[in-house]
């Protein structure tokens, strides 16, 4: 289970690298991919407003259109397309694709995100169903509520909430790919990674405040995979999938 953030869809020869280093994972597996900057640039050439707080889209009426073309059409299908010219048969979908990931429109929260949508279910026997058949599922972000809305729902969120509805049938591990090499204590030092993180340790570098704390939620959401049955999360570089897979690049959190 791999998501790929922006720096990736971003960059053309940076997605060829690692869909190479993907397709030769010989596991199941499952791709996870939001939408990087050309949801922003194409509103931009529409003269369609774009609102982010704290990094996050709201996604009003006229954005949701733009995101869904662009996270479930193009980029989505430039991904399928790219695996299927490396030998490995892939198929592309969202939410709504199979009734795969049900959601809602996000109630509650201090800031209106517009059609913003948290995850309520994942099909997972429909998941296990395309796997079983040697098919590679790449997952776009967009969701829907079973009542004809469509949703923007965090890649980060739909990774974690399919991995943990797949660890009833599999060893699961969760990877999340981001311009960093991994948990570092030192946010400036590279080299500075932590290899393993385990919840004792992972309590303790927080207690000192050695990990800075944009990582925290990613890593509080990381146990709670790890919680839910998911085997182990991966942090780290996507273009150094392969090192990130056996251990030797990245951070591992499990409860080892």
């Amino acid at each position: 289970m791999i998501k790929i953030g922006g720096n990736i869809i971003d960059d053309d020869a940076l997605l060829s690298v690692f869909l190479k280093k993907f397709v030769a994972i010989k596991s199941k597996k499952i791709l996870i991919h939001g939408g990087g900057k050309l949801a922003t640039r194409m509103a931009e050439k529409l003269g369609i407003p774009q609102q982010l707080i704290d990094g996050r889209r709201i996604t009003d009426v006229e954005t949701l259109k733009i995101v869904t073309m662009v996270y479930a059409g193009y980029i989505n299908k430039h991904i399928v397309a790219e695996l299927q010219s490396l030998k490995c048969n892939s198929i592309g979908i969202s939410g709504p694709d199979g009734n795969s990931i049900l959601a809602h429109k996000r109630e509650n929260a201090p800031i209106d995100y517009g059609f913003a949508g948290d995850i309520d279910r994942v099909n997972a026997d429909w998941f296990r169903q395309l796997l079983d058949s040697g098919i590679c599922i790449v997952v776009s972000s967009i969701t829907h509520d079973g009542n004809n809305q469509l949703l923007n729902t965090n890649a980060d969120t739909i990774a974690q909430e399919i991995a943990k509805a797949m660890s009833t049938f599999f060893e699961v591990s969760l990877v999340y790919s981001f311009e960093k090499p991994g948990v570092m204590q030192d946010v400036g030092n590279e080299n500075s990674v932590i290899n393993k993180l385990h919840p004792d340790y992972y309590k303790k570098l927080k207690e000192t405040k050695k990990i800075f704390s944009g990582m925290i939620p990613k890593l509080d959401n990381a146990f709670k995979a790890i919680d839910s049955g998911v085997n182990k999360v991966i942090i780290g570089k996507g273009e150094e999938l392969d090192l990130l897979i056996s251990g030797k690049a990245g951070t591992t959190i499990s409860h080892e």
